[in-house]
């Protein structure tokens, strides 16, 4: 649905993802706020937040995409590797190059069709068919641990500590270079990128704050093994800071410098894991905690990293 519309008086003071679902019924208010921070939708040529109250006479132009994946998704026989489970929620090790939920171009194969099969009851939590119980993401191409909701109460009380940054989210990465420092903070806004929509950037004008806590837990000679511990959880935080610092992860495909983006990697996707997950448990109260081991990919990487180390006549950085 192609938008060119000049707010009436009806609409005015109402919020535009609320505008956006008036508009177009088949458009849930999750969606509308995807489209809207995604920089689809502007308001008189310029990107909003999607609680902007418009006014009479603004102009909203912009793509609302055919979205059809709400009509049905299906139960997928996916090996899932599961952690822990009770009646209210599961925590999963996804493996690296499983997207998390169906989007246009991976309609089936993701975590969500295997979750169906394994609980074919999580298919009504949350408003989106195609989130069924799914409380936050992890990039395709990222490794490690999930928790997912089994229950509308589940999803609720997680999503709520996720965002007042109850969670505590602990990662390993290789980093490309020498680090100048055996610890340290990155404190940069992240906002979509002002011309490659589908990617995010440092921006000082939109950006949301972000922050990144990292110590160095070993040293290579052209790479770091870092811990990082996310305070907030913004798309590619952590991809987007250690690019913005000189530092781009090994192997990402998206998030490195000109010159070696298309250049063929040696390794199989971004070093990125997800190690460590603790939280409060919706029903008791309780607080979990999850780790999770590197996976064999991961463990290779590493393993050519220290032999070229010791196969090489340079001094070994000294280890943190």
């Amino acid at each position: 649905m192609k938008m060119n519309i000049s707010i009436s008086a009806d609409f005015d003071n109402t919020r535009l993802d609320a505008v956006l679902c008036a508009l177009d019924k088949t458009v849930t208010r999750s969606r509308a706020a995807e489209l809207v921070t995604a920089g689809e939708i502007l308001v008189n040529n310029k990107t909003k937040k999607p609680g902007y109250r418009v006014k009479t006479g603004d102009l909203v132009t912009g793509c609302i995409p055919e979205f059809k994946l709400e009509a049905e998704v299906l139960p997928e026989n996916i090996p899932t590797d599961i952690v822990f489970e009770d009646d209210h929620l599961l925590v999963i090790h996804k493996k690296a190059g499983m997207v998390v939920h169906p989007a246009p171009g991976n309609l089936t194969g993701t975590l969500v069709n295997a979750l169906l099969h394994h609980s074919p009851d999580i298919l009504g939590i949350g408003e989106e068919k195609n989130r069924a119980g799914i409380v936050h993401r992890l990039d395709k191409d990222t490794s490690g641990l999930m928790v997912i909701a089994k229950t509308s109460q589940a999803l609720s009380f997680l999503q709520k500590e996720f965002k007042e940054r109850r969670v505590e989210k602990n990662y390993l990465a290789l980093v490309t270079g020498n680090l100048p420092e055996d610890r340290g903070e990155i404190n940069l806004p992240i906002g979509r990128h002002p011309v490659k929509r589908k990617m995010m950037a440092v921006n000082y004008e939109t950006g949301k704050p972000a922050l990144t806590l990292w110590k160095v837990q070993k040293r290579f000679k052209e790479a770091c093994l870092v811990e990082i511990a996310l305070k907030t959880g913004r798309t590619h935080q952590i991809r987007v800071h250690f690019y913005e610092t000189g530092h781009p992860l090994l192997g990402d495909p998206v998030y490195q410098p000109g010159r070696l983006r298309k250049k063929k990697s040696r390794v199989p996707w971004q070093m990125l894991h997800s190690q460590r997950l603790s939280f409060r448990h919706p029903y008791s109260g309780q607080r979990m905690e999850f780790t999770a081991e590197l996976p064999e990919d991961f463990l290779r990487v590493l393993a050519l990293l220290e032999s070229e180390i010791q196969n090489s006549e340079l001094p070994i950085p000294p280890q943190f």
